[in-house]
This record gives C-alpha cells, structure tokens and sequence, in this order.
C-alpha cells in the first residue's frame, strides 16, 4: 500500500512539474535577451568562451529535444530554442553546452553517466520482458525475476548519475550567462527559475524509478 502511495504521489508530483516547466518555458520564450543572441548563437560563444572548437550546434526537430552528444560531438537544439533570441531559449542552450564543457574537461559523473548507457540501453530493451516472464514463473524459476530486477537496477543507478550531471551543466550555465553579459539583472533569475524546473523533472524520474525498483524487490521478497 505504501509504495502505492509512493506511485500516485509521484506521477502526481511529475505532472505538476512538467507542466510548471512547460509554462515556464513558454513565458520566458517571450522574453527577449537583452543582447538579442539566438540559441545557437548563444551556444557558438559559450562553447569558444571555453575553448571548445570540435562541438558543431545543430537543429533538432521537437520541443525541448535539445540535447549534447558527446559521440558525434554536437549541440542539437529544438525548433523554439536554435533561432530563438529568447532568455528561455539562451539557457537550454547554455544549459547543454554545460554538458559540453564537461565533457571537454572529463566530469567524472559525465563519464560514468556515458559508460552506462551501453548497458542501460541493453536493460531497457529487455527489462520489461524479463521481469513480466519472472513474476509469471516465480515459483519455478525465481532467479530469473531477480534477474530482471538487477537489469533494473541499472537503469535507476543511471537516473541517479543524471542528477549531479544535470544539476552541475545548469550551474555552469548560469554563470556563464551571468559573467559573458548574455543575461542580466532582470533576465538571469529567469535562466535560473527554467533550469531549475527543469532539473526537478529528472529529480522526479529517478524516484519513480527508485519505487518501481522497491516495488519490484517487493514482490520478489513476497514470494
């Protein structure tokens, strides 16, 4: 019953959060930077401000779909935020140009975010499958449920990398904007407010992950 709770609770809390982020987003979309930078514009100066050449900034389909690949080394940010010229639109930009900088300096979260997702991406294929199949032969094969919650597991760990890696590429977002003169004193509690609501979605998507964990533990230790 309590991780019930915990499930509505958080799906609750998820909501809540992603449309506050939306409404944030789309009220700061309508406020103009004061240097009048696009998002990609904004991406170029952060990313030489720091001396990072080898990155391109690329545009990407869907809202909110930015994301930086640390692969092909490229900053793909979504259609309201690349040609946008925008406080919201500077600091997803800045925001996964952080990601860069962490990379280009070896942040030790970064990397051992990028280590996993070779086995998470793995996980998430099969995990469902996995654990649906031990709950169903539980009785003859419990190993097997275990099994898929150890898959599991991994794909939560990976939640919990996220943070520090998420948290830390917003701060250095937000004092870069602040020190380059992109934001000032009215527009860079506004970068601040969006990333913050940004970050609390992936705080919420590592404890729904952390409760679909205990639940599944629960019914192994159940039976």
């Amino acid at each position: 019953m309590n991780i019930w709770l915990i499930f509505i609770l958080v799906m609750i809390l998820s909501i809540i959060i992603q449309s506050t982020l939306n409404s944030k987003f789309n009220k700061y979309s309508k406020v103009p930077l004061p240097g009048g930078m696009s998002g990609a514009e904004t991406a170029l100066k952060m990313l030489h401000d720091n001396g990072i050449y080898d990155v391109r900034v690329i545009p990407t389909n869907g809202m909110l779909t930015d994301h930086y690949n640390p692969q092909t080394k490229t900053v793909a940010l979504s259609e309201g935020v690349y040609d946008s010229r925008s406080v919201a639109a500077a600091a997803v930009a800045a925001h996964e140009c952080g990601h860069a900088v962490q990379h280009a300096k070896g942040y030790a979260p970064l990397k051992m975010r990028s280590a996993l997702v070779p086995v998470v991406t793995f996980s998430s294929n099969i995990v469902q499958w996995v654990i649906l199949l031990g709950i169903i032969l539980i009785n003859v094969f419990p190993a097997l449920l275990w099994f898929g919650i150890g898959l599991f597991a991994m794909t939560t760990i990976f939640s919990f990398i996220t943070l520090p890696v998420e948290i830390n590429a917003s701060r250095r977002a937000v004092a870069w904007l602040s020190n380059a003169g992109i934001t000032d004193a009215k527009t860079q509690p506004m970068a601040i407010d969006a990333l913050k609501w940004a970050a609390y979605t992936y705080v919420i998507a590592a404890l729904g992950s952390l409760a679909t964990l205990l639940y599944y533990i629960g019914i192994a230790r159940r039976n």
